[in-house]
C-alpha cells in the first residue's frame, strides 16, 4: 500500500484543530463523516429484531445464530485498532474509504445468504465498519478548524447510539413486514453512496506516522480476543468451571499476556502501550469500557421487554415495529446530547461532560428498575440513559487527544473504540448468559424471566456507577482539545 503523500513535518507538529480555517465545505465533512459512522453502527444491532427469527428461517440452532451478532461485535473489537493504525500510517481518508468498500462487501454477502455461515462472514465484515468512528474522530481533527472541531468530535463519538437506535425500528418494520434480506441491501447502498460522498467531499490527508505495521501483534491480539469472548459468550452453556471455558480462558490471558510483552519490545507496536498506560489514557480506556457495556444492555434488554407478550406477566406486548418505535427517541436524546455536551465541554471541559453523562446512565438504569412493567418508564429511562452515552461518547475522544500526541491520535483513537467494542461485546455476552440461565418454556418457546431482565439492569447500574468512579479520577481539563 503506498502513502497519500509524505507528512510536512509542521502539520506532523501542529496541535490538530489549531488551524483558524479549515477547508471548504466544512460542514459537508463532518456530515458525510458523522453518517459513516452511523451507519456503521446501524449495522451492529440491525439485526436484533431478527434473532428470534433467524434460527428459524437459517435452519440453525440458537447458539449457532448467536454468532450473527458476535461476529459483528467480534469483527468491530479487533479490527478498530488495525484501522486507527493503518489511518496514521498510510492516511485516513484511504482508509475511510477502504473500510467502506469492506462493509458494502459484507452488506452485500449478508443480502444474498440463505445458511449461516455466509451471513457470518457477511456479519463480520461489516463489523470492521466500527473503525470508522475513530478514523472519523482522527481525520476530522486533522483537517477541521478549531471552532468545529468540538462539536463535530462529539456527534462522530456518538453516533454510536443514534445509529444503533435509528436502526432497530428501521429493522424492526422490514422483519415485520418485508424480505429481512432487504436490511442488508439498503446498509450496502448507504456504504456505496457514503463512499461515493467521502471521495468527492473529504479531502486526502497525508499521513502522520511512520514505521511498518504490525502483523504480529495483530495476529495475537485477534486470537486473544476472540477466545475471551468465545469462553464468555458460551461459558454458561458450557460450564464455566468446564475445560472447554476455563481452557479459552487460560489461552486467552496468555495469550494477551505475550502480545503485551510483544508490543512493548517490538519497533513499531499496533498499540503504544506507553502511552495506554499512562494514567489518563488508562483511566479514558477504562471508562469506555464501562459505558460501552451499559449502552449494549440496554439496548438488548429493553427491546424484549417491550416485545415480550403480556401473557408472561411483565412482557407489555408490543409488536416489533412498535418496540422499534419506542426506542426512536432514545436516538434523538442521544443526538441532541452530543449537541449539548459539546458546549458543556467548550465552557466547563469534557471531564464535566462525561461525568455528567455516567450520572445520567445510572439514573435511566433507576427508573427502569423502578417502572419495569411500564412502557413509559421504560422509554423514560432510555431517554436518560442514552443520553447520557451521548454526553460520555462525545467527551471521551476530547479527553483522548489532550494526552496523546497528534501523530498517535488514530491509534489511539482506534484502541478507545477497542475499549468500547469490548465493553459491548461483553454486555452482549454477559447479557446473553443471564437470559439463557434464568429462563422459562413458553408456548413451545424459551423466555427469559422477568429476574434477568431486573439482573441485567442491576449489572448496567454498576456499570454506570463504576464508570463514574473511574471518570471522576482522570486528570481534570479545563478546556477541550485544540
Amino acid at each position: 500500500m503506498t502513502r497519500e503523500g509524505a507528512p510536512d513535518q509542521r502539520q506532523a507538529d501542529a496541535p490538530a484543530g489549531a488551524r483558524p480555517d479549515g477547508p471548504p465545505g466544512e460542514r459537508g465533512i463532518v456530515v458525510v463523516v458523522a453518517l459513516a459512522a452511523g451507519v456503521a453502527a446501524m449495522a451492529q444491532t440491525t439485526v436484533v429484531p431478527l434473532l428470534g427469527e433467524l434460527p428459524r428461517v437459517l435452519h440453525a440452532g440458537a447458539a449457532g445464530t448467536s454468532w450473527v451478532v458476535t461476529a459483528t461485535l467480534l469483527g468491530g473489537a479487533v479490527t478498530s485498532p488495525v484501522v486507527g493504525r493503518l489511518g496514521d500510517l498510510y492516511g485516513k481518508r484511504r482508509l475511510v474509504l477502504t473500510v467502506l468498500v469492506l462493509v458494502t462487501a459484507g452488506s452485500v454477502l449478508c443480502a444474498v445468504a440463505d445458511s449461516l455461515a455466509p451471513l457470518i462472514a457477511g456479519r463480520g465484515l461489516q463489523g470492521i465498519g466500527m473503525g470508522l468512528v475513530p478514523l472519523g474522530i482522527s481525520l476530522l481533527r486533522d483537517v477541521l478548524s478549531q471552532r468545529r472541531l468540538g462539536s463535530a468530535i462529539a456527534l462522530t463519538s456518538s453516533v454510536l447510539g443514534i445509529g444503533a437506535a435509528v436502526g432497530l425500528p428501521l429493522a424492526a418494520a422490514v422483519a415485520q413486514f418485508a424480505d429481512w434480506h432487504l436490511l442488508f441491501w439498503g446498509i450496502g447502498t448507504l456504504t456505496a453512496v457514503i463512499g461515493v460522498l467521502v471521495a468527492r467531499l473529504v479531502p486526502v490527508t497525508p499521513p502522520l506516522a511512520s514505521g511498518r505495521f504490525d502483523g504480529v501483534g495483530t495476529s495475537a491480539l485477534t486470537a486473544g480476543l476472540t477466545a475471551l469472548l468465545l469462553a464468555v459468550s458460551y461459558g454458561g452453556e458450557w460450564g464455566w468451571a468446564g475445560a472447554a471455558t476455563t481452557g479459552l480462558l487460560a489461552g486467552a490471558l496468555v495469550v494477551l499476556v505475550l502480545w503485551g510483552v510483544w508490543e512493548r519490545r517490538t519497533r513499531d507496536p499496533l498499540i503504544d502501550l506507553g502511552t495506554a498506560v499512562r494514567r489518563p489514557v488508562l483511566l479514558v480506556n477504562a471508562t469506555s469500557v464501562l459505558v460501552g457495556f451499559a449502552l449494549y444492555a440496554q439496548l438488548l434488554m429493553v427491546p424484549q421487554l417491550l416485545e415480550l407478550p403480556r401473557t408472561t406477566g411483565y412482557g407489555l406486548g408490543r409488536s416489533l415495529v412498535q418496540a422499534g418505535l419506542l426506542m426512536l427517541p432514545a436516538g434523538v436524546a442521544m443526538m441532541g446530547a452530543s449537541t449539548v455536551g459539546a458546549r458543556i465541554s467548550a465552557a466547563r471541559g469534557p471531564k464535566t461532560t462525561l461525568l455528567s453523562g455516567t450520572v445520567l446512565i445510572g439514573l435511566g438504569y433507576v427508573v427502569s428498575l423502578a417502572g419495569m412493567g411500564s412502557v413509559t418508564a421504560l422509554v423514560v429511562g432510555t431517554v436518560v440513559t442514552q443520553g447520557g452515552v451521548g454526553f460520555a461518547y462525545g467527551a471521551i475522544p476530547a479527553l483522548l487527544m489532550t494526552a496523546v500526541p497528534a501523530t498517535e491520535t488514530g491509534a489511539a483513537n482506534g484502541f478507545n473504540t477497542l475499549m468500547r467494542s469490548l465493553g459491548t461485546s461483553l454486555s452482549g455476552a454477559v447479557v446473553g448468559a443471564v437470559f439463557a440461565q434464568l429462563s422459562a418454556p413458553l408456548g413451545g418457546a424459551t423466555v427469559p424471566r422477568r429476574e434477568a431482565f431486573v439482573l441485567v439492569a442491576a449489572v448496567g447500574l454498576a456499570g454506570a456507577l463504576l464508570a463514574l468512579a473511574t471518570g471522576s479520577a482522570i486528570p481534570g481539563r479545563s478546556r477541550p482539545p485544540g
